[in-house]
């Protein structure tokens, strides 16, 4: 018998679409012949995640988890939204979410995690679940904050079931003070971050490139006017100022009152729970943002569905 190398267990994956661990099986079922493996994959059903691999998948359900200090969201992508109503994706994902909570967010370590229950790796079980559903998903995104003293606080938008929806957000809080305080005030900060959508907690946050890219647009805008250079530099900053109020949290208005910058929140906040209080970070998942949905043509994709 062939033996049975890593290399060709990847080969296999990647042709079939199916699990590791159902590859190598395969291939001993098979002895080593990587096309015998294919059809032991797909009498087994487990192959069938294969034709559904080219397809987009821009919708699903964004997930979060917390305890306490630390906190992950993460995002998972079907094809319809169909599927996002299906308890056993839904489980699923809810599933990952915890997974991705006890590797601290990051998504290759995400991908390479146990998922409870199962055995397997949580990309493994999206394999799996494309067999099982008969759609294709995709594991596209994780992320975690962490503080050291404080809480993490989750906020589901419009949530489908707990813990899932369509926008999700994290907002870490650093602080000795009152915990129950704090998780209230982090439950307002994260729904602000929902409805505000900034970019970075403060300025150093932003991206220098956009920032740059800001700059030369409004330097641009100025100079329509006219204007000698110097007072067009003023305009820039002055304008600038303005942009890093509409995408820096701490300089929003805060939606909850609509009135009191987030900074100053924090401020009186901490009078409250009885110490100061820091932003660390936030992140915010919005179900398939980025993604590029194809133009479809129904009369097409219904001959292709008849024709298997």
């Amino acid at each position: 018998m062939a033996e049975i190398t890593a290399a060709l267990v990847k080969e296999l994956r990647e042709s079939s679409g199916a699990g590791m661990m159902d590859c190598k099986k395969a291939l001993i079922e098979a002895s080593g012949d990587v096309d015998a493996a294919v059809d032991w994959l797909r009498k087994k059903g487990l192959a069938a995640a294969a034709k559904k691999a080219g397809r987009v998948a821009a919708e699903g359900l964004v997930g979060v988890a917390s305890d306490g200090t630390k906190g992950a969201v993460v995002e998972v992508n079907s094809e319809t939204d169909f599927v996002a109503r299906n308890e056993t994706f839904q489980s699923f994902v809810r599933d990952v979410a915890q997974a991705s909570l006890g590797v601290g967010g990051d998504l290759e370590k995400t991908t390479a995690a146990t998922l409870a229950g199962s055995g397997n790796s949580v990309a493994d079980e999206v394999t799996n679940m494309i067999a099982k559903i008969g759609e294709n998903m995709a594991l596209r995104r994780s992320a975690g904050i962490s503080v050291s003293d404080g809480v993490v606080c989750s906020y589901i938008h419009n949530q489908t079931a707990p813990g899932l929806g369509k926008i999700g957000v994290l907002v870490g809080l650093e602080s000795t003070g009152d915990k129950a305080k704090l998780e209230a005030l982090g439950k307002q900060l994260a729904m602000h971050v929902a409805a505000a959508q900034p970019q970075a907690v403060d300025r150093d946050g932003v991206d220098a490139s956009s920032v740059e890219r800001e700059r030369d647009v409004l330097g641009e805008q100025a100079r329509a006017s006219g204007k000698p250079e110097e007072i067009i530099a003023k305009m820039v900053e002055g304008r600038l100022r303005k942009f890093y109020e509409e995408v820096c949290l701490l300089e929003q208005i805060f939606v909850i009152d609509g009135e009191t910058k987030v900074s100053k929140v924090l401020e009186t906040a901490a009078k409250d729970v009885g110490a100061p209080v820091a932003i660390v970070g936030f992140e915010r998942f919005q179900l398939g943002e980025g993604v590029e949905r194809g133009e479809q043509d129904f009369a097409a994709e219904v001959a292709a569905t008849l024709g298997g």
